[in-house]
C-alpha cells in the first residue's frame, strides 16, 4: 500500500500529511499548532493528529519540518509536491 493510501482522510491536500502510523502523541500540534491538529473524535479508540493546513510561510515550513524530524512514530511525511 502506498503512503498516500495509508494516510488519514482528515489531512488537507498538499505535500505534508500524516500516516496511520501516528500514535497520537500530539507532539506535532505542540510544535506547530498552525498546521497540525489532534483528532478528538471520541469514536476513535486511539487519537491521531493530522495536517489541517499546509504551511504558507517559510517559518511554518520550518516548523512542519521540525515536527516531521521529531515525530516518534515517523508518521509525518513530505511528498515534495503541492498535491
Amino acid at each position: 500500500m502506498s503512503e498516500r493510501n495509508d494516510q488519514f482522510a482528515e489531512n488537507v491536500a498538499g505535500k505534508y500529511f500524516i500516516t496511520k502510523s501516528c500514535i497520537g502523541c500530539t507532539l506535532c500540534s505542540v510544535i506547530d499548532p498552525a498546521n497540525f491538529m489532534e483528532n478528538t473524535d471520541e469514536a476513535l479508540a486511539v487519537g491521531n493528529c493530522y495536517v489541517y493546513k499546509q504551511p504558507e510561510t517559510e517559518a511554518e515550513e520550518l516548523l512542519c519540518e521540525e515536527a516531521m524530524d521529531v515525530c516518534p512514530a515517523d508518521a509525518i511525511r513530505n511528498n515534495g509536491t503541492s498535491n
